[in-house]
């Protein structure tokens, strides 16, 4: 019966926009979390950079041990901040899309038709892609092709993919400019401090120093997983 009833009776649009709106707000949030997540993140393996550098300065023997994680650890970092970056653009898209979606059925309202906006449908066909906000990306898609906002999507890819591959080749060249960013930064305020020799502790040193690698190693394949869930 409801299915008869909706082909002869005609959506309400004040209706269809509160699910429109109600959608990109859920995806705004959903961006928002995973933003705070990617940050903080950021963070840790900043201090993971800090950490392995001071325990190469206070440890000769493992000083070339700890420059390989320093670099690894910067490229973490350059590979969290890159997708901070396209977070905070989807959702600057989306706040655009919503923006349009509101001005579409405000001319609807005085002009009695909605046209079809080419820009809204490029910005949706973008943001169908990201792996966090797929499911509810399709589903307003669908909303706004009922509201004939958007026409009928069309199956095919942008070359995303492309772009990641060229910013990871890219990352092995910016890990001296970040390591200058963090390290400098933190010798200017320690200062030019004596390097004072600590209490010899020849037992208990190399277990401790393999508990710290082991910690730092699990915490970077938790951040790593984590990245990878947001960029994939």
């Amino acid at each position: 019966m409801d299915s008869l009833k909706a082909l002869f009776v005609k959506p309400d649009p004040n209706a269809q926009m509160r699910k429109c709106n109600a959608l990109i707000r859920s995806n705004i949030r959903k961006l928002d979390r995973d933003i705070s997540q990617v940050k903080q993140a950021e963070l840790k393996t900043k201090n993971l950079i800090i950490a392995a550098d001071r325990r190469g300065q206070r440890n000769p023997s493992q000083a070339r041990q700890a420059q390989r994680e320093v670099r690894e650890f910067a490229k973490e970092l350059i590979r969290a901040r890159r997708t901070t970056a396209r977070l905070i653009t989807s959702k600057a898209q989306l706040s655009s899309v919503q923006m349009q979606v509101n001005e579409a059925f405000a001319v609807r309202k005085i002009e009695g038709s909605i046209r079809a906006s080419v820009g809204v449908m490029k910005d949706v066909n973008t943001l169908i892609k990201l792996p966090q906000l797929a499911g509810t990306m399709r589903e307003l898609s669908e909303e706004l092709m009922k509201a004939g906002v958007i026409e009928e999507m069309v199956g095919e890819n942008l070359p995303v993919d492309d772009m990641l591959e060229d910013e990871e080749e890219e990352a092995e060249g910016e890990v001296d400019k970040v390591l200058g960013e963090i390290l400098k930064g933190r010798m200017e305020k320690a200062g030019a401090a004596p390097s004072v020799p600590l209490p010899a502790q020849p037992q208990e040193q190399p277990a401790q120093l393999e508990e710290e690698e082991e910690d730092q190693e699990a915490m970077m394949d938790q951040m790593r997983n984590r990245l990878e869930a947001l960029r994939s």
